[in-house]
Order: structure tokens, then C-alpha cells, then sequence
């Protein structure tokens, strides 16, 4: 195994140091020395400490919060790499900010997740793995090849082990989620409600209608990834109006920007079940009702399969 690996290189932005460890420590690769640091201007400052000449090179950074920053940061990395001629360079992503932004939903707006894609292309990127992009034709973004991961085994483990299913109902927060959670619902063999939501106006929620049976349930809303947990808590009070027994919260990227914490802790919301594809701010990690989960063999495992040139299909189930 030693022999195999002996070219592949490690590397980690500010954003996920901690995933990163976890998944040099499962591949048993050492991290990369790399320097990235702000200059007193703002400027982001990368410096590769060692020889990557000819490897096979694996930068882990989620344009998470600051997601300006640490988009910079992972552009000036590639462009380090290229410039220090490694063989390969994949860009790992388990979260992809600007994800949200995939459409024009309104004349003269740009598609900020196509020009995000292009620059990290340009910036030498070989190929993205990522993980539960919010949108599926994201991949389709990019000229190089996407491999898009999902958290559900590791979610799915989870809720196995800690939940009787025979009292479950997996629950869409919106329409658009639906197939995400009948999937999920399927390979749980548990039930599926929808919530139906009417707006009144932009950003106000009038009226939720919740769609199939969760009377004496332990309902799972279950998403991508979470905000400012509006949606997510609204629809916790509607499914315990409507006699869930518990409510739980199931998502692979805790965003949780803004007053998102607050109304969490205010919530029906017993457990909100996330993994650590984005670190946890301070005021989150302090929240007991937030449970987290490591993705780092998940990723890992996809990274040893990308390096010995194997298939990593199994990962997507």
C-alpha cells in the first residue's frame, strides 16, 4: 500500500484543517506543508513548503463562511500547485459555496456558481470531488470531471443505530427536496411526508401544509444543508401542530449563518443531526442539540480510490 501512495500529497486550506487531519490520519499520508496566510491588507499569501513535483495532489477547503476568503485561498493553492508542476491537482470540495446561485432568477443577475466553476478550472484544477451539491447539474458546470459524494451512509448509519423505524417518517422541508428525501426514506424503508409552502411575499412563509402522516411519528426534516434555520424550524412547529412525537433536523452542510443558532435552540427541534464537511462556528459548536458527524473516511476512502485510478461508484450509495 506504502508503494501505492508514495506520490499522493495532502494538502489544507484554513477552512476544513480538522476534516483534513481526519483524512490524512485514516489515508495514513502526512499533511502537506503549505503556509496560507493574510497579508495585513486583506491579500490572501500561499507558499508551498515542499517538493510536489510530478504528484498526485489533493487540496481540501470549503468555500465555506468567510466564503470570499477561502475561495481565494483555494484558487491561489491550484495555481501554486500548477506552477510547481504537479502531475495532478484535485480540488476538494466538500462544500461548495455559491452553490445556491445556479440560475438567473431575475434579469440581469450572473450564474455565480458557473463563473465559480470556470475559476477554479483556469486556476489548475485536474478534477472536483465534493460532497450533496445542492444542485445535481452543478457537475455539469465544469469541463473536468466532477465526483459528486453523499453523506447518506454516514447519516444513515447514524439514525440505524439510534432510532426505532418503526415509528419514523423522513420529512421534505420543501418541494425541491423531495427526491433527496425519498431516496433517503427508501433505503431507511420508513415513511415520507412532504410540507407544501405558501408564501406571502419574498422571504415570508404564510402557510405550511404538511403532506402524508406524521401524527405520533418521530419526524426527520431532512436537507442539504441548513441557513439560518427559518425554513428548517418553521417546519419543526407545523410537524409538532400536526402530533409528531419528536422532531429531529438531518443535514451534510451546517451553514447556520445569521440567527440560525437562536431559533434552533428556541425550537420543537430535539437534535439536529449535521456532518463536518463545514467546521462549526463558536456559538454552534456551544449548542447541545447539534450532533456531528465525520465524513472523513467517506472523503478518504474517495480519495485513495482516485489515486490507484479505481472506481469510487460503491461511495454514491
Amino acid at each position: 500500500m506504502r508503494q501505492v501512495i508514495d506520490d499522493l500529497k495532502i494538502f489544507a486550506g484554513n477552512s476544513n484543517a480538522p476534516l483534513a487531519r481526519e483524512i490524512s490520519h485514516y489515508l495514513k499520508v502526512p499533511l502537506g506543508e503549505a503556509l496560507v496566510e493574510t497579508f495585513s491588507d486583506g491579500e490572501s499569501k500561499v507558499e508551498v513548503k515542499e517538493n510536489v513535483r510530478g504528484g498526485d495532489v489533493f487540496v481540501i477547503q470549503s468555500t465555506c463562511a468567510p466564503g470570499n476568503d477561502n475561495l481565494m485561498e483555494m484558487l491561489l493553492m491550484l495555481d501554486a500547485f500548477k506552477r510547481a508542476s504537479a502531475k495532478r491537482i484535485t480540488a476538494v470540495m466538500p462544500y461548495f459555496g455559491y452553490a445556491r446561485q445556479d440560475r438567473k432568477v431575475a434579469p440581469r443577475v450572473p450564474i455565480s456558481a458557473k463563473l465559480v466553476a470556470d475559476l477554479i478550472t483556469t486556476a489548475g484544477a485536474s478534477r472536483i470531488l465534493t460532497m450533496d451539491l445542492h444542485s445535481g447539474q452543478i457537475q455539469g458546470f465544469f469541463n473536468i470531471p466532477v465526483d459528486n459524494l453523499y453523506a447518506t451512509p454516514v447519516l444513515l448509519q447514524y439514525l440505524k443505530r439510534h432510532l426505532n423505524r418503526n415509528e419514523v417518517t423522513i420529512v421534505s422541508p420543501d418541494a425541491g427536496g423531495v427526491e433527496r428525501a425519498r431516496d433517503f426514506a427508501t433505503r431507511l424503508n420508513v415513511s415520507l411526508a412532504i410540507i407544501d409552502k405558501r408564501r406571502s411575499g419574498p422571504n415570508v412563509v404564510a402557510e405550511m401544509n404538511i403532506i402524508g402522516e406524521v401524527k405520533g411519528q418521530t419526524a426527520i426534516l431532512l436537507d442539504d444543508m441548513v441557513d439560518t434555520a427559518g425554513t428548517l424550524t418553521m417546519a419543526a412547529e407545523a410537524l409538532k401542530r400536526e402530533g409528531a412525537k419528536r422532531i429531529l433536523g438531518c443535514c451534510t452542510h451546517p451553514v447556520l449563518s445569521g440567527p440560525a443558532i437562536r431559533k434552533i435552540n428556541e425550537s420543537s427541534l430535539e437534535e439536529l443531526i449535521v456532518t463536518n464537511s463545514i467546521p462549526l462556528r463558536a456559538e454552534a459548536a456551544k449548542c447541545k442539540k447539534i450532533k456531528v458527524l465525520s465524513v472523513a473516511h467517506l472523503i478518504g476512502e474517495a480519495i485513495r480510490r482516485t489515486h490507484m485510478e479505481k472506481s469510487v461508484t460503491s461511495l454514491f450509495v
